[in-house]
């Protein structure tokens, strides 16, 4: 099987960034986007995953941390895409719950082609230190945007912002290993009826 790794460079005007991947990685990741609570949250991707993600990102976080959250979402769909490439022999879809204390949240995945979030969380304050957890939602919307994929967030209960955040994340990064693995009984196959994802 051709190696799933791919590299996306951008930049804008508000934000640099450089993402590689390994979809086959061992779950190693360096990142360096200047803010520190997502990377937090990035690493937990990679490591659920399994997934090798290495990310350097520079931005206007003299206005604040909208841009580059929101980009880094953009650069990480792209590289997904990429890496994906013709999405023959995966499984297509994944899902997982994942708990931590208080908090359970539930995250659902299909790299259908079609676009679509669904995001249904409700953070008891709004911020975790300087981090504004709204910005959380921007990020889930320009990786489904760019990775082309109908993604489902749903936290079902906590009420430790942190907890919440980091339940989604571990649950994205597990729902992602199961959606890109390859399905043994479908080698070569595409995972869709109508020929096309």
């Amino acid at each position: 099987m051709a190696d799933r790794m791919a590299k996306v460079k951008r930049d804008t005007l508000e934000t640099q960034i450089e993402i590689s991947i390994n979809l086959d990685g061992n779950g190693k990741s360096n990142l360096n986007t200047s803010v520190p609570f997502l990377d937090h949250m990035l690493d937990q991707i990679a490591r659920h995953g399994v997934i090798d993600i290495d990310i350097k990102a520079s931005g206007d976080l003299e206005i604040d941390a909208h841009h580059t959250v929101e980009d880094v979402g953009i650069a990480l769909g792209q590289v997904f895409s990429e890496a994906l490439s013709d999405k023959k022999g995966i499984f297509r879809y994944g899902h997982a719950y994942v708990v931590l204390d208080e908090a359970l949240s539930r995250v659902v995945i299909d790299f259908s082609g079609r676009p679509g979030l669904q995001y249904h969380v409700d953070y008891p304050r709004a911020n975790c230190g300087q981090f504004e957890l709204d910005l959380l939602q921007e990020f889930f919307s320009g990786f489904v945007n760019h990775a082309r994929a109908t993604l489902h967030i749903d936290n079902l209960r906590g009420h430790n912002s942190h907890h919440i955040a980091e339940t989604i994340f571990k649950a994205f990064g597990k729902a992602l290993r199961m959606a890109i693995e390859y399905d043994s009984r479908m080698q070569g196959v595409l995972p869709s009826t109508k020929g096309l994802l």
